[in-house]
Parts: structure tokens; sequence; C-alpha cells
């Protein structure tokens, strides 16, 4: 058997939210190394230990780690939940330049993320994971090709995991249309509540960046309307002053035009009352609390990769007070707007068949790409016939700033185009 980075154990970390089918790559994946007679450990919780480990106290199984078996993984791929757990732990937080790599204090929680590792006599290091994961993937990488001379370097390679599927270089994330079927199943539940009681939902979908997830639920729901940030464009977008409060300097941020939002959603309900429908579902991507004016973000939090807690923030709440105030400034009735948000249960579902299938192959990637093939510093992907590709670190992470780019919904397209077709067509007509 070749085996070009003489492995014998490797460990597995899986972080981020979770996905349906999180255990179908983790269990295929260590089936793979168990099959050829290398040793699979499951680091428990993300990078949490790791990047605390300081070598005073060995890191135990059963606490830190599992140590993977045939038996163990015996019926675990369609299994719910995260088999090793995860958490949002983040050793690179302070690394956002390569030069940072050169400042050991900015680099201290990867050299013990490295050193914990090495505890383990672990071989490579498969990385499960969104965009923010990527990212610390590539920075455990460049962090070793920065060790001396002679250092044992542990190959890294990456398998993309997000509800969100808002990443390059793999055209749908495992667990994607599974949550898309589960919200799917909500937003068409939501319906005939709303048509019960002539209401209107506001549903508020998972989605920080991208519209994926909101579209897909939408178009699959047969929700009246769908909004994310793609769409703050035009009409849509304006701007307001913000004072840098680090620098002190002004410039302008890129916001949400509230008032003509509302009114166009108020047209789409009176487009439907004018169809004798006086109730529907409207989905917005939790991403457009980023693009709210900073009067509704002041005071929110910041995880550790910079991101606002959108939970915080209320999103759907707001912006059904402000439908509902709009809808009787124009019409001089009342109409129940119930804002709800849709997503964390979507995360832990019970895989579908094709996410199952999707995350194994990734899985078994992992094997071919450290074993078969010898990479590391790569992300494993699929395209065809599930056919395993591999993409570079640093074809998918900006050299310089150390950041993924974000895969977004492409106007026009025609993914969009089928978006806009099956939702309500809007009379903007008074």
């Amino acid at each position: 058997m070749s085996n070009p980075n003489n492995i014998k154990k490797v460990a597995i970390l899986f972080a981020g939210g979770p996905a349906p089918a999180a255990n179908a790559v983790i269990s295929a994946a260590a089936a793979s190394f168990l099959r050829n007679g290398i040793e699979v450990l499951g680091i428990k919780h993300g990078y949490s230990n790791l990047m605390e480990f300081d070598g005073s106290h060995p890191l135990t199984a059963g606490k830190d780690y599992i140590l993977f078996s045939n038996d163990r993984l015996s019926r675990t791929r369609n299994e719910q939940g995260i088999m090793i757990g995860t958490a949002r732990a983040n050793p690179g937080k302070k690394v956002s330049s390569p030069e940072h790599l050169e400042d050991p204090e900015r680099s201290a929680p990867l050299k013990r993320t490295y050193d914990a590792l090495r505890s383990l006599e672990v071989d490579a290091l498969i990385s499960i994971g969104g965009d923010d994961t990527l990212k610390t993937a590539n920075k455990i990488s460049m962090f070793q090709k920065r060790m001396p001379e002679g250092s044992k370097k542990i190959p890294v390679v990456h398998l993309p995991k997000t509800i969100d599927n808002d990443y390059h270089g793999i055209d749908f994330t495992f667990g994607f249309f599974t949550a898309v079927d589960f919200l799917a199943t909500e937003i068409r539940n939501l319906i005939y509540d709303a048509a019960a009681g002539r209401a209107y939902f506001l549903a508020e979908a998972m989605g920080r960046s991208a519209g994926w997830l909101a579209y897909g639920a939408a178009m699959a729901g047969e929700a009246s309307l769908v909004l994310s940030v793609e769409d703050i464009v035009g009409d849509f977008l304006t701007e307001e002053p913000h004072t840098n409060e680090v620098t002190g300097e002004t410039s302008s941020r890129p916001i949400m035009n509230i008032d003509i939002v509302m009114n166009y959603m108020v047209d789409l309900m009176l487009t439907r009352e004018k169809e004798g429908k006086e109730f529907g579902v409207i989905v917005i991507a939790e991403g457009l609390a980023e693009f709210l004016p900073m009067k509704y973000l002041e005071g929110v939090e910041r995880d550790d990769h910079g991101h606002i807690a959108i939970s915080e923030v209320n999103l759907n709440r707001r912006l059904s007070k402000l439908l509902s105030d709009k809808y009787s400034e124009r019409t001089g009735k009342t109409r129940k707007i119930n804002g709800i948000q849709l997503g964390y249960e979507a995360r832990c579902t019970k895989p579908h068949a094709f996410d199952v299938m999707l995350g194994s192959q990734l899985g078994v990637g992992a094997y071919r790409a450290l074993v078969e093939e010898g990479h590391s510093g790569v992300m494993v992907s699929v395209e065809g016939q599930l056919d395993l590709i591999y993409q570079p670190f640093e074809k998918l992470v900006d050299p310089q700033t150390l950041v993924t780019k974000v895969r977004y919904i492409e106007q026009g397209s025609d993914f969009h185009t089928l978006a806009r077709f099956l939702e309500t067509q809007v009379n903007t007509d008074d």
C-alpha cells in the first residue's frame, strides 16, 4: 500500500455548527483508515481542548478524545448529532496575516494545538468544518511551514461542512439538502397556520453570509417571498456614516434601506390580497442583521471569528414589527405578522440519503488525500458523479488576509431566477 506521508495514526476533528450527515463523514473517514491498519482518534469538541494544552497534564481518552474501533463505528453513518462533539474555539483568532505567524504571542494557541497533537503521536489531522475551520486548518499548515528544519510536520486536510452552502470549491456541502427539506416542511406547515388565521409569518432562516439555505427552503416550502444579503442592492441598499472605534475615522457603511424593503413586502401582501390570499410566509436570511442600521446593533457581542451574535439581534421580531407598522400606515388596517426563527432544529435532524452519500465520500476522500495521494494543505471536494478532487488551501484562502471568500447566490443566475419565478409576483402599482 502506498503511504507517502508514512501515516500510522490520524486525528479527526469537527468544529463549528452541527450539520446533518456529520457522522457519515466521521464514520467513513475513520473506517477508511482502520481498514488499512491506521489508528484513528476522534478529538472531542473541536479545538477547545487542544488549544489549551500546556503539557502539564496529558490529554486523556474519553475526556479529550476517543479511540475509534470498527465496533464503535457500526451503523453510525445515519446517526444524528456529532459523535465527537463540536465547538467554535479558534486557535488562529489572533492571526490575520502571514506576519502574525512570526509573533510567538499571536501564534501561541496554534503552537499549543500542534504540541497537543504531537503529544498524541498523530501523523495527520483531518478537520471538518465551515469556512472559519478551513481558515484555521490553513493557519496550522502555514504555522508548521515556519517551524525549524527537521521538525515533525503533521499533514492537514480539510472537509467542507456548512448547511449554509456558501463554500467555494464545492457545489453543495453535506447537510444542505437535508436542512433545506426540514425547513421547507416547517414553512409548508406555517402556510397552513397562516391561512387559518389570515396572518403572515416572517421566518428567519440560517445563513449568515449568503442566502442558499433561505432560498432553498423558500423554494421547496412554497414561501411567498425570500430575501437575503444578495438582494440588498439597488433601491434596497443605502449607507450610513460609521466611525471606527479604534482609529476614530468616519466612513460609509452599507445598510438595508428598511423603508423601501418594508414597502416592497407590503406590496407583496397587497398583491396577494387582490388574489384572495390574506396570508403568507416571507423568508429572510439571518445575515440581513449585518445590514441593519447601527442603532439596532449597539451592544451586540461578537464571537471568536468577529461575527455579531445574530441571536441577540432578534431580526425576525424587529422586522415583523416594522412590517406590521408599515402595513397599517399604508392600509389603515391591521394584519397579524409573526416573527419566527428557523434553522437550529435542522442542524442535527436525520440526514437524507444524498447527504449521507456525499458525506461518506468526503470522509473516504480524507484517507485517499493523505495516504494514497500524499497531500497536505488541501480541501477534499467532489464533482460530477461524486468524483473526488482536492482543492489547495491557497486556492480557497486569501494569502494576505488569510480569510475565505464567501460564495454568494449570483444575481441573475438560473438558481436566483428560479426563486424569483416561484414566489408571488409583486404588483407595485397602488
